[in-house]
């Protein structure tokens, strides 16, 4: 089995879902140790190693925090088909194989910076809030997730909240039945590189049943992280008609009890959840790439409120603005009070020689690799923000259906992704 490989098993058995920082920061300590590194801990777990007395020119930079659909797992890790996947849940190629990278590299002894960043997937928290100041003049990030691609720029985003209050006690004359329906196991996907393939979104699905049959939401709940589709979505309404299911994963099941009174949330929710444009606003058929999309992600039922969490992203900061403007308007208008965090900025693609250099060495080992942007969001647009003088490119293997249960890596791709790696450190290092 490749180093890269053993590595990556090996930290894959570390707790490492956002907002669980010691486990991996305490092995980053024990293997710089034994590694001759320096190990630099900043107030918001992110991770710097570097050589006393370093000349390093290049950085390596990744995340350790992975997105887990069920709380505080750990993914169990299978092969198949030349795959690595996950039993039962997300498998943390992303961003794991990024830190198995720069392990290897650690072992070898090369004299670069390593940075491993915390929260990237709950907000780029650790980037926005990084202490460290960095020496070297060019950053490879390794957050893509298509061997054949050199990222150079990347879509920004701002995470929506609204909550909505009015929820009232209603006598039942109408003699309303209620229903429990779940719907689960959606594909699910990542809201930003997967947003246009049409996955289905189980928040939308369950609000078209609920509108449907003329329904009242008693209690909703669904989605599983601010950037993922939501697969997972369960509701109990109150409806004089039969709820029809809208997909094949849906169950409906009645309530056998009879309540003459019902504590009903206000209309204006269901409205909102089945009129909003959810998904692709906009696209550029000649760059085959999303500018504009809005993910529904997450809508929760409290003591006292609803809540709903959405998720905008646009290739263009003043798009941008637009989007969470509009959005906030209409949620407003529909009875929601709105706050918005976790912004980070859209990064414009910047040819330089660092990337021109980068795709002279990919050509040799995949002919077919191009200068890409994405509609994601990346710590590069973070950094080059932080560090001007930096010049920086993200590359990575293979990995399809990241933040999914149906996320895998393809081993060869690894492999061959590290040969470019490898070289590029020998001509910046």
């Amino acid at each position: 089995m490749d180093r890269i490989i053993e590595l990556f098993y090996e930290i894959t058995a570390i707790p490492r879902c956002s907002n669980t920082h010691t486990p991996f920061i305490e092995y980053m300590k024990e293997f710089s140790k034994k590694n001759n590194y320096e190990c630099l801990i900043d107030k918001s777990n992110n991770i710097l190693c570097k050589k006393a007395n370093s000349k390093a020119n290049l950085c390596l930079q990744g995340h350790f925090d992975i997105v887990c659909l069920v709380d505080n797992v750990v993914p169990e890790i299978i092969e198949i088909d030349g795959f690595l996947k996950a039993k039962n849940s997300t498998l943390g190629a992303d961003n794991g194989i990024a830190c198995a990278y720069m392990l290897k590299h650690m072992e070898n002894g090369d004299d670069l910076e390593y940075l491993f960043t915390s929260d990237e997937e709950i907000g780029l928290i650790g980037a926005n809030n990084v202490e460290f100041q960095l020496q070297s003049n060019f950053m490879l990030n390794i957050d893509s997730e298509d061997e054949g691609d050199i990222t150079i720029g990347c879509a920004g985003g701002v995470d929506i909240f609204a909550k909505h209050t009015n929820k009232n006690i209603f006598k039942n004359d109408e003699k309303l039945d209620l229903y429990e329906i779940t719907i689960s196991k959606l594909q699910g996907g990542h809201s930003g590189v997967e947003i246009h393939k049409e996955i289905p979104n189980g928040i939308k699905l369950m609000a078209n049943t609920i509108k449907k049959c003329e329904g009242v939401i008693l209690d909703i709940n669904g989605g599983e992280r601010i950037n993922s589709i939501p697969a997972n979505v369960k509701a109990i309404i109150a409806s004089k008609i039969e709820p029809k299911s809208s997909h094949e994963n849906m169950k409906i099941e009645k309530i056998n009890s009879k309540s003459e009174h019902l504590n009903l949330y206000s209309n204006d929710i269901l409205n909102f959840l089945y009129t909003f444009s959810n998904g692709v606003r906009s696209y550029d058929g000649k760059l085959g790439v999303v500018l504009n999309s809005i993910n529904l992600a997450i809508i929760k039922t409290n003591l006292d409120d609803i809540e709903i969490q959405l998720s905008a992203r646009s290739m263009d900061n003043k798009e941008l603005k637009r989007i969470v403007d509009e959005t906030t308007t209409l949620l407003e208008c529909f009875g929601f009070t709105v706050n918005t965090s976790g912004k980070y900025p859209a990064w414009k693609p910047e040819h330089n020689d660092f990337a021109e250099h980068l795709l002279d060495i990919y050509k040799k080992h995949i002919p077919t690799s191009s200068l890409e942007a994405i509609h994601a969001g990346l710590e590069c647009a973070i950094f080059k923000d932080k560090f001007p003088h930096l010049q920086i490119a993200s590359i990575g293997p293979n990995i399809f259906s990241p933040h999914s249960y149906n996320e895998r890596v393809e081993i060869a791709s690894v492999l061959k992704v590290e040969k470019v790696v490898e070289e590029i450190i020998h001509k910046y290092n």
